[in-house]
């Protein structure tokens, strides 16, 4: 501490220093020094923020960033809210009528008609016979109205990301300029830990709105299909698309008639992996008042029922296995040559 008083009283600076003093409490940190005497021997700190702070009162503490932070993100909340507030309203309609579209459905028409699903988009009799055994085995447990629920939002999350993400891969394929803007935050989004989402998203939000937990869903979800779009755009191969222009394509037919086609794998796989991610958010959004299945393993961890997290962890398994299985056997159908595990 007493290097750091010197290096501010040679450079000029003492004056500058005390004029910033206030009575602000103490850190804990500055408490923990106190009470163990104040100097660590001849160990010279690391100059961090609170360090320098104990030599000079005009250089802010850490706190004083976090609370920065804070108060300007408390600033602009009313305005992000009266702008967002009305953009996303319709996906809180859209969840809460999926939600009473899964629910409210009689078993005996639904499961079939799920079966059915699974069986057009897959074509395989031992993945339409799976997902069958699964929605039996939710059924016998009695969680498979939770489980479809998880379904539910997985459905609806999923397909706006895909409307949403598609796009926007389009638009970095043909502009190198959108690409360099799009990547850092798709590496910022892709980073991100998944529960920091939801920390801005309850301060605009009610806890009780469905689009709470929705928009961190896409956010989290939406860059495996944004970036495997473009991917797969980009690696058309360029002498397909110059047989194009030669034909006197558009940049329109080009788009829709040679390169979405051959990039539709990639596109594909990209969709198989915003379903996975989207499933493991929907657990993480039970702290906000998602159903589902995240509910019964945020029980089992809030009030240590063992059996009760165990099961629907296991419940969770056998959707992500059967949401994978289907969407690897549909781009299977699409591209014959893609291998399934």
């Amino acid at each position: 501490m007493s290097s750091y008083d010197r290096i501010f009283d040679r450079l000029g600076l003492r004056d500058w220093c005390d004029a910033e003093a206030s009575d602000a409490p103490m850190s804990m940190a500055q408490l923990l020094a106190k009470s163990s005497g104040g100097e660590e021997g001849d160990t010279l700190p690391f100059p961090s923020l609170d360090t320098l702070h104990e030599a000079c009162d005009a250089i802010p503490q850490t706190r004083d960033i976090t609370l920065s932070v804070e108060q300007g993100f408390l600033a602009i909340k009313d305005s992000l809210k009266f702008v967002f507030d009305p953009l996303t309203q319709p996906l809180s309609w859209m969840l809460e009528a999926a939600l009473w579209a899964f629910t409210a459905t009689p078993w005996w028409v639904l499961i079939p008609l799920l079966v059915w699903v699974a069986w057009v988009a897959t074509r395989k009799v031992g993945i339409t016979v799976f997902v069958a055994a699964v929605f039996v085995f939710f059924g016998l447990i009695d969680h498979l109205d939770v489980a479809l629920q998880t379904l539910s939002i997985i459905f609806v999350c999923t397909g706006l990301s895909v409307l949403l993400g598609v796009p926007v891969g389009i638009l970095m394929s043909r502009s190198d300029r959108m690409q360099k803007v799009m990547l850092p935050i798709l590496d910022m989004l892709q980073t991100l830990p998944s529960f920091v989402y939801l920390i801005p998203l309850i301060f605009l939000f009610s806890v009780t709105e469905p689009k709470l937990y929705g928009i961190a869903i896409i956010l989290y979800a939406i860059v495996p299909v944004i970036r495997l779009t473009d991917l797969g755009i980009r690696l058309v191969d360029k002498d397909v698309i110059e047989a194009a222009s030669a034909f006197g394509m558009t940049d329109r037919q080009k788009l829709f008639g040679v390169q979405l086609p051959l990039a539709l794998p990639n596109i594909m796989a990209g969709v198989n992996q915003t379903i996975m991610m989207s499933l493991a958010m929907v657990v993480i959004a039970s702290l906000v008042s998602a159903p589902g299945l995240g509910v019964l393993v945020l029980r089992g961890i809030r009030n240590l029922e063992l059996g009760v997290g165990l099961v629907a962890g296991f419940g969770i398994v056998l959707l992500a296995v059967m949401l994978d299985r289907c969407s690897k056997a549909a781009l299977q159908r699409i591209d014959p040559t893609h291998e399934t595990d």
